[in-house]
């Protein structure tokens, strides 16, 4: 991830081990690249007593051992990185693609009527705007390590439930205000849920948890509900990686 020259920001002490970062430019995506280049470059410069930087939409905490290093000495890391950030923009990867099979409605998605209701527009229509468009990941969010990003081109943000569910189910493809998210793990959750993938997102034997990270790419991809069971096993992967497509290709199973 790379930016021509940072974003604006404001640096403020967030207790005694950690600095809050956020990128202040009245352009949203200038910030975004702004807050995760600059992760990106302290989690790689090697500054003793670093622990950590947790990027979000427009901000970043950055978090330190005050035993080893003090918050001044940390401010002057993160000056250092903004500055830094011009000059490394032509070193950054390309994102990773990831496919997203989702059956939508039904059982997998209880709330995809009640969206359609709110924004005055038919199931399908709901069906297309959600798949016709890539997402970028944003951030990662909870639980365990939800790709937070844009949501589709709803003519309104969609309200939350106002009855929250104690409990989503992993896999889980939901909608709120203005953003979209995969529930990588079962958890209470308030989001309109229209769907379900049947890949697995999380995995407590992999490090990272979750394939994907901020900056990658993701596509919807609707499937039959007599699908769901021929991805059983199957994790969600770089496209490059993935087999899914062909193994299914293979059994005859359709999209």
């Amino acid at each position: 991830m790379s930016v021509l020259a940072a974003a604006p920001t404001e640096i403020h002490e967030s207790g005694d081990s950690a600095l809050r970062v956020v990128a202040i430019s009245e352009a949203g995506e200038h910030n975004w690249l702004t807050v995760h280049g600059l992760a990106d470059w302290l989690e790689n410069c090697g500054a003793e007593g670093l622990h950590g930087a947790v990027p979000t939409y427009d901000s970043l905490l950055v978090e330190f051992d005050p035993i080893l290093v003090s918050a001044r000495q940390v401010r002057a890391f993160v000056k250092l990185g903004l500055l830094e950030l011009g000059r490394s923009a032509g070193s950054a990867t390309a994102p990773r693609k990831f496919d997203v099979p989702v059956v939508y409605g039904g059982e997998f998605g209880p709330d995809l009527e009640r969206v359609a209701q709110h924004q005055g527009i038919s199931v399908d229509e709901v069906i297309r705007l959600h798949t016709e468009k890539t997402y970028t990941v944003r951030c990662l969010g909870a639980p365990a390590g939800s790709p937070m990003m844009d949501g589709p081109a709803f003519p309104k943000p969609v309200p939350r439930l106002k009855d929250p569910r104690l409990s989503v189910p992993a896999g889980a493809v939901a909608v709120a205000g203005r953003q979209a998210v995969i529930a990588p793990a079962a958890a209470p959750g308030g989001w309109c849920v229209i769907g379900q993938t049947p890949l697995s997102v999380l995995n407590i034997r992999r490090e990272p948890l979750v394939p994907y990270k901020p900056g990658d790419i993701l596509r919807f991809r609707q499937i039959r509900a007599e699908d769901f069971g021929q991805y059983n096993g199957l994790e969600l992967e770089p496209q490059a990686l993935a087999s899914a497509d062909v193994d299914l290709e293979k059994s005859g199973a359709q999209p």
